[in-house]
């Protein structure tokens, strides 16, 4: 997700924008390169990700969550650490620099707060398109913000829409992975396919059948082979120029997304991945049953709302967090896929933190855009001689991933 690196404590919106460049401008590539990642960088400005593209609740087995756990994550959406709350962690600490994520992660945290009426949670959060939304935040969420969070909501777009209006619109089309999907969808109807066809499968096998018949083809076409052939065309995807490569390894693009969406659209059935319904209808379900991240849920609600006090949001850097912990201070952290922009320095500096301030049983999770884990090789040996990689746990978390985006979920477990 977001650039873990870039992401320092106490700086403004402008530092900000100067730290993600240094995070993903390489100084030693070519001209062109470096144009593509000044332009991934000014695209992560705003609004990335309405929703985490991390499975909750595969994180949470791999984590082994219970009442002991104090975690560190990266904010991003905020719907993972919500529902970690249902695992009824001992506290949560969710990190990031991005002005508009911190904004949406505490929008969501009063809303859950105040509309104790689950129609109108349901309504605002998990369908987030409804014109009532307006009165619903003017009247019993924006008393509740805070001064920076409300400027943020209550200010303008890029075309001068208040922000908060994009809860009547539907959060979840807004945003770069938003706009990615929304144009996933426009090249898919070029080709007579409508996405949400999918949602309609009664089984495992109907899915598979639909996706072979109607949703592998249009890989094979010579606009989609051509789009995915260019670095810029993934930016929606949080994945920088610096990671395409990575992720593509000796196939072609477009058939590493293939066998993405393949696992997205078969592995898992439909009815109880609420991922599938956010890539092929852009947004959940609308029905009783349809499917919703644990902390919407609303036998966990109740839960969720009286923990909400465990949960704090700083606009801060990962690393300089640690930094500043005490030893034992976190046992369980999250660094979704952020180590796949750092320099081999930046991932040295985090993991020295990480084994300083981790007692033995603390575990570390990530994920990456390529299956293997990125850390041999990369982080010294002294550092990684102290962590055990549990590689069984590791594979069952990334098949456990409805995700699917990602190449593979990594496990570590600070020995001793």
């Amino acid at each position: 997700m977001f650039p873990n690196q870039a992401r320092r404590a106490g700086r403004g919106h402008e530092d900000g924008s100067k730290l993600i460049q240094r995070a993903v401008v390489r100084s030693e590539a070519r001209t062109g390169a470096r144009l593509l990642d000044k332009a991934f960088a000014l695209a992560f400005k705003g609004l990335v990700y309405a929703q985490i593209w991390e499975d909750p609740v595969a994180d949470m087995a791999a984590l082994a969550l219970d009442g002991e756990s104090r975690v560190l994550t990266i904010a991003s959406g905020g719907c993972n650490a919500l529902s970690y709350l249902t695992a009824d962690p001992a506290a949560i600490t969710v990190v990031d620099l991005n002005t508009a994520h911190i904004a949406l992660n505490k929008l969501k945290h009063v809303a859950l707060r105040e509309l104790t009426d689950y129609a109108q949670l349901r309504q605002f959060i998990a369908e987030a398109d409804h014109p009532g939304n307006l009165a619903l935040y003017r009247e019993r969420i924006a008393p509740h913000l805070d001064e920076t969070t409300r400027r943020y909501w209550e200010g303008r777009d890029l075309v001068g829409r208040r922000r908060i209006r994009a809860f009547t619109r539907g959060i979840y089309k807004q945003g770069l992975l938003g706009g990615f999907i929304g144009a996933a969808h426009v090249i898919a109807r070029l080709y007579k396919l409508d996405p949400a066809e999918i949602l309609g499968a009664g089984s495992l096998d109907e899915q598979r059948r639909l996706f072979e018949a109607r949703f592998a083809p249009v890989f094979e076409r010579r606009l989609v082979r051509w789009l995915t052939n260019h670095p810029a065309s993934l930016f929606g995807l949080g994945i920088p120029p610096a990671q395409y490569d990575a992720l593509a390894g000796e196939q072609r693009m477009v058939d590493v997304l293939r066998e993405r969406l393949e696992k997205l659209a078969c592995d898992f059935p439909v009815n109880d991945n609420y991922f599938a319904w956010q890539a092929f209808a852009r947004g959940y379900g609308r029905g009783h049953e349809a499917p919703l991240p644990p902390y919407l849920q609303q036998g966990q609600i109740d839960g969720v709302r009286a923990r909400l006090g465990r949960l704090t949001v700083r606009h801060a850097n990962f690393t300089q967090v640690l930094r500043s912990s005490d030893n034992g201070a976190f046992n369980r952290f999250i660094l979704l896929d952020a180590q796949d922009w750092m320099s081999d320095g930046q991932l040295t500096d985090l993991w020295a933190e990480l084994t300083r301030v981790s007692r033995p049983g603390a575990r570390v999770l990530f994920r990456t855009a390529a299956a293997p884990s990125l850390l041999p090789g990369r982080v010294p040996e002294a550092i990684l001689e102290g962590w055990d990689y549990r590689e069984a746990e590791s594979r069952r978390a990334t098949q456990d991933d409805r995700s699917s985006i990602y190449g593979g979920v990594h496990l570590y477990v600070r020995k001793g």
